[in-house]
């Protein structure tokens, strides 16, 4: 099976001088956890905001949604796959990102759609046979992405 077969083709996007909650706002809208995001000039995909990135960066700025800017949280390596790879190489992706979306991109690196967990374990489900994804695949790849990570910080001081 291919990414194709099972991406979102028609995924939202951002640019990195989106404030957050006009991208909070997209995720309400469309019911969804994470954005790509694009450059308006050449619609490379340079990174995904999550929701999580946007209540870290409320929280921790001191500044509402609406003034802080995608570009000042988004962060790390872009994680893409392209829709003609196999589905295994998502759950691959996934699997040592600890993600659990990521965009499809063409060759130039432009946004053709996204594909997240969701979409790999409705298609385990859906699909039997010698082409499907196992569902121990999937496991294994939920697994990992939900296995904490390591971090080099001091416990936060009790409240």
């Amino acid at each position: 099976m291919k990414i194709h077969d099972v991406m979102t083709p028609a995924a939202q996007s951002c640019s990195p001088s989106s404030d957050l909650a006009a991208v909070a706002t997209l995720m309400w809208r469309y019911d969804c956890g994470a954005i790509p995001v694009v450059d308006p000039v050449s619609g490379a995909v340079h990174g995904m905001i999550t929701d999580r990135d946007i209540c870290m960066a409320a929280a921790t700025k001191h500044r509402s949604a609406a003034e802080i800017r995608v570009s000042e949280v988004v962060s790390g390596p872009l994680h893409a796959v392209r829709a003609d790879d196999d589905a295994r190489e998502a759950l691959r992706v996934m699997r040592e990102a600890q993600v659990r979306r990521v965009p499809v991109v063409g060759s130039d690196g432009t946004l053709q759609g996204i594909v997240s967990i969701n979409d790999l374990i409705l298609l385990a489900e859906a699909k039997t046979g010698r082409d499907s994804l196992l569902g121990t695949e999937v496991m294994d790849t939920l697994k990992r992405i939900c296995q904490h990570r390591a971090l080099n910080v001091p416990p936060a001081p009790p409240v």
